[in-house]
C-alpha cells in the first residue's frame, strides 16, 4: 500500500492539466506548481506550523494538513526582519511571523527519477534574508538535473532568543536556537517529501553562504542533524568563532524582558512583533538584549572548530571557501572597528600577524576578511580532511566586469548569484565572461551534488585539499587555477589561534 501511494505521488508531479500546472502530493496535502522552460516550481509550501501566539519561541510543530489542492505558485511571507536598503537579496514580499515556507524547483519529467537534491540555507547574519529572493531562484540549477529547495527560517530575536522561563518550558529539550530548529525541520520535510518532486532523500547536499554557510558547518557537527544530508558546501561561513552559551543568552533575554516590562512568558509572547524585532540587522546588533545564535548544548554543543577537530563531522564530503576581498567594500573609516576586533582577538600574537602582512597598511586592509573568513575556511578544511573526509577548498575572486573599476576583489555575498547562475537577477550589466564564471561555479556545485566530487567533464581540475600543500582552487577574473592557501598571513593567524586553542 505504501509503495502504491509513493508511486501515485510521483506520477502526480507529471500529471494534471498543463493550464493548471502539475500537482505533487506531500504529507500535508496536494500542491499545485507551475512549469516554465521545462522546470517545475512549487512555492510557499508550509513545512511547519506558523510559529505565532503560544508557538512563538517554540520548537517547530508540524504544519496542519489541508484538503483539496494548495496553490503553490506564489512565494509565502518572508520572516520579520529589518531589511538593509540596497541588498540584492531583498524581496518585496510581505513579512510575518507566519513565514515557515519552502520552495522546490525540479526538472519536468516522468516523476520517477531520483535526482540529487540541493537544499540552500540563506545568509543575512541570522537577522535578514529570504529563501524567496530572486537571486536564489533554483531554475537554472535544476536545469542541470538536480532538485533545488530553498526555505525561510526565523530571524533575529524571533529565531534566536533564550530566557530562563523558556529553558524551564523546554524541560531538558533544545531551547534558544529556534531558527536552527526551523532549518532542521525543513531538512526533515525534505527527507519525508522530496521523492514526490523527483528527488532522492538519500542524496541531499546542503549549501549556504555567510550565516547559511555557518549554519552548514554547525549542522555538520550537530547530533540532532545526523542523517539529514550527505554532502555540504559552506561559503563564507567562518567557523572559528564561539557562540555565547545558554546562560549568557538567557541573561540577555532577561534584560530584554525587563526593558519591555514583560514579566512572564505570556507577556513576552504577547509583545507586538515590531517590539520583538527591534530593528536588529547587520548594522544593529542590540548586543545588550540580543545574543544571536547560541551554544545551547543540544543542537549546538560547542564551537565548530573544536567539533570538526574532534571528528564530529566525520564522513561528510565538504566544499568550503571564501571570497577574495570579503569586507573590502566597507569604507576605510568604518573598517577600523573590524580591525580592532580582530586585533583584540589575536591578543599578544597580533604583532607577529602584522609582521606576516609586511606592513600595517596591508594588515589593516586585509585582517578583517582573513581573520573572519579566509583562515577559518582553511582551518575547517584541514580538520575535516584529517578526519578522513574528501574536502575541496576554494577562493572566489571573480568580479563582474562592470564593477572592476570600484572593487579590488570579490566582496561578501557577491558569489551567491554565481552559485545559482542568476546574474541577471542581481542587477547591473552581465558580460559573456561573467556568464562563463557563473556557469563554472554552478557546474562545480551541481556536479558535487550529483557525484560527491566537483570535478567533471569540461571543468578545470580541482584536486582534493591537502593540508601540507594547502591545495586550493582560485576562481578569479582570468581563470580557475590550483594554488595554495598556505600563505604567511593565514599561517600566522592560524598559529595564534591554534596556540590559544591548545592552552584552553
Amino acid at each position: 500500500m505504501k509503495r502504491s501511494l509513493v508511486t501515485l505521488a510521483l506520477l502526480l508531479v507529471a500529471a494534471g492539466p498543463a493550464d493548471d500546472g502539475p500537482v505533487a502530493r506531500t504529507d500535508g496535502g496536494n500542491v499545485r506548481g507551475s512549469t516554465v522552460a521545462g522546470i517545475t516550481s512549487f512555492k510557499g509550501i508550509p513545512y511547519a506550523a506558523p510559529p505565532v501566539g503560544p508557538l512563538r519561541w517554540h520548537a517547530p510543530r508540524p504544519a496542519a494538513a489541508w484538503t483539496g489542492t494548495r496553490d503553490a505558485r506564489r512565494y509565502g511571507n518572508d520572516c520579520i526582519q529589518a531589511r538593509l536598503p540596497g541588498d540584492v537579496a531583498n524581496t518585496d514580499l510581505p513579512m510575518s511571523e507566519d513565514c515557515l515556507f519552502l520552495n522546490v524547483w525540479t526538472p519536468r519529467g516522468d516523476g520517477r527519477a531520483k535526482r540529487p537534491v540541493m537544499v540552500y540555507i540563506h545568509g543575512g547574519g541570522f537577522s535578514t534574508g529570504s529563501g524567496s529572493s530572486a537571486i536564489l531562484d533554483g531554475s537554472r540549477l535544476a536545469a542541470r538535473g538536480v532538485v533545488v529547495v530553498t526555505f525561510n527560517y526565523r530571524l533575529g530575536r524571533f529565531g534566536f532568543f533564550a530566557h530562563p522561563a523558556l529553558t524551564r518550558e523546554a524541560a531538558g529539550g533544545a531551547t534558544g536556537n529556534w531558527g536552527l530548529m526551523d532549518q532542521i525541520a525543513a531538512l526533515k520535510w525534505v527527507r519525508r517529501n522530496i521523492i514526490a518532486f523527483g528527488g532522492d532523500p538519500a542524496n541531499v547536499t546542503i549549501f549556504g553562504e555567510s550565516a547559511g554557510g555557518e549554519s552548514v558547518d554547525r549542522l555538520m557537527v550537530s547530533p540532532v542533524a545526523k542523517g539529514l544530508f550527505a554532502k555540504t558546501i559552506a561559503a563564507s561561513g567562518g567557523g572559528r568563532d564561539n557562540w555565547p552559551d545558554l546562560r549568557m543568552a538567557e541573561a540577555k533575554g532577561v534584560a530584554f524582558a525587563a526593558r519591555e516590562r514583560a514579566g512572564n512568558l505570556a507577556a513576552l509572547r504577547a509583545l507586538p512583533a515590531d517590539k520583538v524585532q527591534g530593528g536588529i540587522n547587520l548594522l544593529n546588533g542590540d548586543e545588550a538584549h540580543y545574543s544571536g545564535p547560541i551554544t545551547d548544548g543540544r543542537i549546538v554543543t560547542g564551537g565548530a572548530d573544536a567539533l570538526f577537530a574532534a571528528g564530529k563531522a566525520r564522513g561528510i564530503r565538504y566544499i568550503v571557501g571564501s571570497n577574495s576581498d570579503e569586507l573590502g567594500f566597507i569604507p576605510a573609516p568604518f573598517l577600523t572597528g573590524f580591525v580592532a576586533k580582530a586585533t583584540a582577538a589575536l591578543g599578544a600574537g597580533a604583532g607577529a600577524v602584522r609582521t606576516a602582512y609586511g606592513s600595517t597598511a596591508a594588515y589593516d586592509r586585509h585582517i578583517p576578511s582573513d581573520f573572519t573568513f579566509s583562515e577559518p575556511a582553511r582551518a575547517l578544511a584541514a580538520r575535516q580532511a584529517k578526519a578522513g573526509a574528501p574536502v575541496w577548498l576554494y577562493r572566489f575572486g571573480y568580479v563582474s566586469e562592470d564593477k572592476r573599476a570600484t572593487l579590488a576583489g570579490a566582496s561578501h555575498a557577491s558569489d551567491v548569484p554565481f552559485q545559482f547562475d542568476n546574474l541577471a537577477a542581481a542587477g547591473g550589466k552581465v558580460s559573456t565572461a561573467d556568464m562563463g564564471a557563473a556557469k563554472l561555479v554552478a557546474d562545480y556545485w551541481t556536479q558535487f551534488a550529483k557525484t560527491g566530487d566537483p570535478n567533471g567533464k569540461g571543468l578545470p581540475a580541482w584536486p582534493r585539499f591537502d593540508a601540507r600543500a594547502g591545495t586550493m582552487l582560485l576562481i578569479d577574473n582570468y581563470k580557475a587555477a590550483v594554488t595554495t592557501a598556505n600563505v604567511p598571513e593565514l599561517e600566522a593567524i592560524a598559529a595564534v589561534r591554534d596556540g590559544a586553542r591548545a592552552t584552553r
